[in-house]
């Protein structure tokens, strides 16, 4: 508490013409996201990236001066440029947040952020890999370089836990529990929760770090100076391999998370257990991304009970 505070005690000395200016309120904002409400440091990081280009696109104006038409006209904006659905909603959630603090915090008056809606999204086939697709996939990684292994080890995790990327990434040593099989992450929203390893992961997980000449608390590290591997370290693999695999979809993390959710569901596990690996929240969630994803058994179903004569 005592972080925000000593920002919003700072801006006292501002010009009051200036003192509610967008640049004078993002960092006291993000500080109390922070530590108030227990953002993550990459939330933290987004929710920056996004309220710098709603200083750019609007202005660095007051916010009590943003009007509810303001946001209708930031929206048609980012839409004509093109950016996606995914990234106007961001800058518009963030900018939502921005304003309740505005109210809530320091109690100015502001438009009411509710009144503020995201662009709608239309919810896309859910895209993932089949069996041979994944063997294809994993077999011709090549696993002679210490970067190919790396490579392998981290697709076997993510196919083997359905953890998010980052979850993966932030991975130690020290988080695995090997007799349990399974791990204590922080996961989205800054929460703890307890991901499970197959065997198989946990395979390619000690062959890795045998293979590995150093110290480094980071399961995944880069090759030569050992640090952890970040996100975009690893894109051009994903594209190389697919590429290599002659597969002709999209080959991303998220869409090994979108396999192993399907998967499951196609071997009969409950819904309710795909929500506990995946680490919603909610069980809506879940719901909405992968029941129905199956069109094939969908129509033997509709062949199979749709049927008025009876």
């Amino acid at each position: 508490m005592e972080h925000v505070k000593s920002l919003v005690d700072a801006s006292a000395f501002l010009d009051k013409s200036e003192k509610y200016i967008l640049s004078n309120l993002v960092e006291s904002f993000l500080e109390y996201a922070r530590y108030e409400l227990n953002f993550s440091p990459k939330t933290i990081e987004k929710y920056r990236d996004s309220l710098k280009s709603l200083k750019k696109d609007m202005g660095d104006r007051d916010v009590q001066t943003l009007e509810l038409q303001d946001f209708i006209t930031l929206k048609g904006r980012m839409m004509e440029r093109g950016l996606s659905e995914a990234r106007i909603s961001s800058i518009i959630f963030a900018s939502r947040s921005l304003l309740n603090y505005c109210r809530n915090f320091l109690k100015i008056e502001t438009v009411n952020p509710t009144h503020i809606k995201p662009p709608k999204r239309f919810k896309r086939e859910v895209i993932f890999l089949n069996k041979e697709e994944i063997l294809a996939f994993t077999e011709c990684i090549n696993i002679k370089t210490l970067s190919g292994l790396r490579f392998r080890t981290l697709v076997e995790v993510l196919l083997g836990t359905g953890m998010r990327i980052s979850e993966t990434l932030s991975l130690d040593r020290k988080s695995i529990d090997w007799n349990k099989k399974e791990a204590k992450i922080v996961g989205k929203g800054n929460k703890e929760r307890r991901v499970f390893f197959t065997d198989n992961a946990l395979m390619w997980v000690q062959k890795y770090l045998e293979a590995r000449g150093d110290s480094h608390e980071a399961i995944f590290v880069t090759t030569g100076d050992p640090r952890r591997l970040l996100i975009w370290d690893i894109w051009r693999f994903f594209k190389y391999y697919r590429e290599k695999a002659n597969i002709h979809k999209k080959v991303t993390p998220h869409i090994l998370r979108h396999t192993v959710a399907t998967n499951l569901l196609f071997n009969g596990c409950p819904i309710i257990h795909v929500k506990e690996i995946l680490g919603h929240e909610k069980l809506e969630t879940t719901c909405k991304f992968y029941l129905g994803v199956d069109k094939e058994i969908a129509k033997k179903a509709h062949n199979q009970y749709l049927n008025f004569s009876n």
